[in-house]
């Protein structure tokens, strides 16, 4: 079996265009690194031959000032949260307790009893040490030197999935791309047999979304691209849903020409969600800056992909379109865009056998215990084996 063989002679512009431009999911290689650098340190202090108990005391000691920061900190929040009981925590003041101090904070107090006895071994009294402990955290709180970093911030809101992109993506998919998609291959060969002249490959019969991550959406694609004309509209997808009586889904069609002026067919549409996005960064009150709506739109796309790619109903019938509009005007971009996108799937589709070709499916699949009943007539035969 021979290699995929492309169906344009065309060269390819780029192997993979959402791969440059989507950030992947982060894979905790932050915690590998404390665990190196934890390592690191033990091995330095095991070389530096300091004695076991002097050293332990002091670990102690540094161990209870972290708590002593956790616990001034939980108690702050506790300040305000303790004036939001009903609203947001039912009326518990544990609810809230637990809110605002870590899950096990019981923990930190035997840290800080620990401290303290071993602190006594030293004298006869307690030193100040630990309020010179409270007034560092204190300060640090107060100027604000203890918040996390963006890095941080984007790890837990994309490991808790409460990016707004996350919304975004899934009301998408729940509200509308869940309904269309399954039907989109029949609306495709509809509208083949109603126009002959209509040429669609089936490996191009799906949704291509368009998700450009400047959230720049045209209403109107023929303005977009002069080289993108629309045709006609797929077959309607009708349903009743939240309280609206047939509520009509449909998509369009659009002949998409080279610089040949050779046209290729297909059905394409942006994701609305991203007008969302954009409308946001340009209202103050959303406090959506520029460079987190890009973030945003990146995670949308990421989500989104991996939402329909668990979805059974979903597959085979979309192809999201990610890309970034250049910074000189390009009248053609888009249009070259769609198409790049629509020969890469024909490529992925077909492969050419070399030689000479198999002869039984089970060659194919390169499979030896998969056999085949074959008749040699041309007619319907049962597959029964006692059949005479």
């Amino acid at each position: 079996m021979a290699a995929v063989a492309p169906m344009s002679q065309e060269p390819q512009r780029r192997s993979s265009p959402a791969a440059l431009l989507i950030p992947k999911a982060r894979e905790g290689r932050a915690q590998r690194a404390v665990y190196v650098l934890l390592a690191t340190c033990t091995a330095a202090l095991c070389l530096a031959g300091e004695p076991l108990s002097p050293a332990a005391h002091r670990l102690t000691a540094h161990l209870a000032a972290l708590q002593i920061g956790t616990l001034l900190k939980g108690c702050c929040c506790l300040a305000e949260e303790i004036f939001h009981l009903q609203s947001r925590y039912h009326g518990s003041f544990w609810r809230a307790l637990s809110a605002c101090f870590p899950p096990r904070w019981h923990l930190a107090l035997l840290f800080i009893g620990g401290s303290a006895y071993l602190d006594l071994q030293q004298g006869d009294r307690l030193s100040p040490y630990l309020a010179l402990t409270c007034l560092c955290h204190l300060l640090a709180l107060a100027l604000g030197l203890q918040k996390p970093s963006a890095a941080e911030i984007s790890e837990m809101t994309e490991r808790s999935k409460q990016n707004v992109a996350h919304g975004l993506a899934w009301s998408y998919y729940v509200g509308y791309l869940k309904i269309v998609l399954p039907r989109i291959k029949e609306s495709m060969e509809e509208i083949s047999k109603a126009n002959p002249n209509v040429q669609a490959c089936r490996e191009t019969w799906k949704l291509h979304i368009l998700i450009p991550l400047s959230c720049n959406v045209w209403d109107d694609l023929e303005k977009a691209d002069s080289n993108i004309q629309y045709l006609t509209d797929l077959t309607e997808t009708t349903l009743t849903r939240g309280g609206i009586k047939k509520r009509v889904y449909k998509h369009s069609f659009y002949a998409i020409r080279d610089g040949d002026n050779q046209a290729r067919h297909c059905a394409v549409e942006y994701a609305t969600p991203l007008q969302t996005l954009y409308a946001m960064s340009q209202d103050e009150c959303a406090a959506l800056s520029r460079d987190d709506r890009l973030e945003q739109a990146k995670l949308f796309y990421r989500t989104l992909e991996e939402i329909l790619r668990g979805s059974k109903e979903c597959t085979g019938t979309y192809r999201l379109i990610a890309y970034e509009e250049p910074r000189e005007a390009e009248p053609h971009f888009l249009s070259r865009e769609i198409l790049w996108h629509l020969r890469q799937q024909q490529q992925e589709e077909f492969t050419v056998y070399e030689g000479t070709p198999p002869r039984t499916l089970a060659t194919a699949l390169g499979s030896t215990d998969l056999s085949l009943q074959i008749s040699a007539s041309d007619l319907p035969q049962p597959l029964r084996s006692d059949h005479p």
